[in-house]
């Protein structure tokens, strides 16, 4: 009860602070859903993308 007590006092009890709370922690989430997205979609796609099958189309410049 002493961590809630806690949190509420320093990020919940002004509107202030509670907002800049809000924003900082929809920018986290923001982030943390796109990488994870990302991170599923290329393992879903591993072998399958440009990145992962592009040596086998490039030129190779021998001599």
């Amino acid at each position: 009860m002493a961590l809630g007590k806690s949190v509420y006092s320093l990020l919940f009890r002004r509107t202030s602070t509670f907002a800049v709370t809000v924003m900082v922690g929809a920018v986290f989430f923001e982030r943390l859903f796109d990488q994870g997205g990302d991170a599923i979609f290329e393992q879903m796609n591993r072998g399958k993308l440009w990145k992962h099958v592009k040596y086998n189309y490039e030129n190779k410049n021998e001599e």
